[in-house]
């Protein structure tokens, strides 16, 4: 790719990016939250039972651990979010969506629109522009050392065991079929697997 097709892509992308944090401000505005609350209600809608804590919040959205605690406590104050102890280790607090959270993310429209338009596009072009993202996505992650919070069924440590049943080989877990279309913070993508040693 030339190099001035690299920057045309990443015009776009920060294009896009701003109008969707725009859109995400106005659908705040509506429900007196920030942009920081519905980021944290969309993550918890879909990340897996191995994600939903607040380190996990405060790598995927890339915030201070305070801006989080506050976030997490506004919206458990406004039962969006629930907050328990983990069953297997109390010390470790894990966050799921409310009943009042689920009910907000399904009276906001985000993601339809870029739905719809996306759809005017031929499929053999969205597949090229999602492989091409997701590599640059990829090597962007892996240059910073971030985790790529990537979804379970593309990860190297799921295996299929069943029709609709997966095992994670990383947790030692079974899997539904629903909770490998989440997002994972332990993703591994397959073409980042280590080699074995010599």
């Amino acid at each position: 790719m030339k190099k001035s097709q690299a920057l045309t892509l990443f015009d776009l992308v920060e294009r896009l990016s701003l109008l969707t944090r725009a859109d995400l401000r106005q659908a705040g505005t509506e429900q007196h939250l920030q942009p920081v609350h519905l980021q944290v209600l969309f993550y918890l809608n879909q990340a897996n039972r191995f994600s939903n804590t607040p380190q996990a919040l405060t790598e995927y959205l890339g915030l201070t651990k305070g801006t989080v605690s506050q976030t997490v406590l506004v919206l458990a104050r406004r039962r969006l979010i629930s907050r328990y102890a983990d069953p297997r280790d109390g010390r470790v607090v894990r966050l799921i969506l409310a009943e009042g959270g689920t009910n907000l993310l399904k009276t906001l429209s985000a993601g339809a629109a870029w739905r719809d338009i996306v759809q005017t596009a031929s499929a053999a072009r969205v597949t090229s522009a999602v492989v091409v993202l997701r590599q640059v996505l990829a090597q962007v992650q892996a240059q910073s050392g971030k985790r790529t919070f990537g979804v379970c069924a593309t990860c190297h440590y799921n295996q299929r065991i069943g029709p609709r049943s997966y095992f994670c080989g990383l947790m030692q877990e079974k899997l539904s079929s629903p909770e490998v279309r989440r997002i994972c913070r332990e993703h591994v993508p397959p073409v980042q697997q280590a080699e074995p040693a010599s």
